[in-house]
């Protein structure tokens, strides 16, 4: 029989320490892998949203909730800002400003948000269109494919929308035939998958549908617009004809990133206008850093943990060794020497925290996919149990090491097994 054949029959010898260490140790290294595995995905998903963006403007209240919520599309809005306020900063003469999104937020189909934009968003995220074609009257709309393949909506199917971002059918809004799908963009792995896009008239629209409002707005030069109706065409539609109206969020791309101006235009912003304006990276690496004070907690506790479990592979394997002194004594006699004792309680170490290891793995991505189905649910953001990372490699060579590292003293004790003191016993 063979060492690691022998190490195996002996640890399974003793089944319940073998389950103390491996639940132990399969708790430390999951949750310290959990951590990494939503670490991970998190900061993709956050870093792929940035999508170049420089600056958000919006109405004053929490910087990061505005930025959540315009660029990420997980809070709500910090509140509306004037389009006659805003109009400097859409112009797209600006000497600092490359490009300028309008958002108009409020309402949703099936927690799906809507925004009143331009196709000036597609830009950004890189965003192609799959089917059909772009939103271009009123009323309108392109969907991302995450939107299409949750809720089924396909090229010319109709929706009426709801006031806020929850799935309650007592908020929908009463307005006509509602939205038409005309178009389906390629899916881009970004948040842009899980919007619904349409013009700001349209959102205008609705809500001046539902308060009893004028069908009719007057432009900047005081001349009047067509009806709001499905038909309008949205090709002659000027945002900033709109000046007493409201949009909630400009995505913003400087020119010169580099430029002292464009670093400063977000603190102008802020100290001279009713507006507030907000850095993206800055914004989410105070997140990180808020959120990681948590993590920091849970990997510590999870370190401690899995130090807790060497100590018990320790103990387990070390209270053994008074037991088995006759055995490793006969093992010696009959001609083991006592490098292969020494090396059969170093294998009885590894296998119990290879064990663990597994246990821990397989507990660390049946949590993640469990976590990716309430995230889903809540936050439409896609996380999966189902990837696995370079980084678990070192989690299960520093496992190993540690299995070796507990297994290091009763090894000492078994190489140094005295074959005519035990027999003499």
């Amino acid at each position: 029989m063979n060492l690691l054949s022998l190490s195996w029959k002996n640890i399974m010898n003793k089944p319940l320490n073998l389950l103390l260490s491996m639940v132990l140790f399969g708790l430390g290294i999951g949750l310290i892998n959990a951590l990494l595995l939503m670490d991970h995905q998190m900061k993709e998903q956050f870093d792929s949203n940035l999508a170049g963006i420089d600056m958000v403007i919006g109405a004053k209240g929490s910087p990061l909730q505005m930025i959540l919520c315009s660029m990420y599309h997980i809070d709500n809005p910090t509140g509306n800002i004037g389009v006659g306020e805003a109009k400097p900063f859409l112009n797209p003469k600006h000497p600092l400003i490359e490009t300028a999104v309008p958002l108009a937020l409020g309402d949703s189909h099936r927690s799906y948000r809507i925004v009143g934009t331009d196709h000036s968003i597609l830009s950004l995220y890189e965003a192609q269109i799959g089917e059909g074609k772009l939103w271009e009257q009123h009323f309108e709309v392109t969907i991302g494919r995450v939107v299409a393949d949750e809720t089924g909506l396909k090229l010319g199917d109709r929706f009426q929308s709801s006031h806020g971002f929850n799935d309650d059918v007592d908020l929908l809004h009463e307005h006509g035939d509602g939205f038409v799908v005309v178009g389906i963009l390629q899916p881009t792995g970004s948040v842009i998958d899980q919007l619904i896009l349409t013009t700001t008239k349209s959102i205008w629209d609705v809500h001046g549908h539902e308060e009893g409002a004028e069908e009719t707005h007057e432009d900047h030069a005081g001349h009047d617009h067509e009806e709001h109706d499905h038909e309008h065409d949205a090709a002659g539609f000027h945002l900033l004809d709109y000046p007493d109206e409201e949009i909630t969020n400009i995505l913003v791309k400087f020119r010169n990133r580099t430029n002292f101006q464009a670093l400063n235009l977000p603190r102008n912003i802020n100290e001279n206008t009713d507006m507030q304006a907000a850095s993206p990276p800055i914004e989410i690496n105070r997140l990180y850093s808020m959120i990681g004070v948590g993590v920091d907690a849970l990997r510590n506790i999870a370190i401690i943990i899995a130090l807790v479990s060497a100590f018990s592979i320790f103990i387990s394997l070390f209270s053994s060794l008074k037991d088995r002194k006759y055995e490793l004594a006969l093992m010696r006699v009959m001609g083991a020497g006592r490098n292969k004792l020494f090396l059969l309680i170093i294998l009885e170490g590894i296998l119990l925290a290879l064990l663990g290891f597994i246990v821990g793995f397989i507990i660390s991505h049946i949590g993640m996919e469990v976590i990716a189905h309430y995230a889903k649910a809540s936050y439409r953001y896609s996380f999966t149990g189902f990837l696995f990372l370079k980084e678990e490699l070192v989690i299960l060579a520093v496992s190993l090491l540690i299995g070796v590292v507990a297994a290091l003293i009763p090894a000492f004790q078994a190489y140094r097994t005295d074959i005519h003191e035990t027999l003499s016993k």
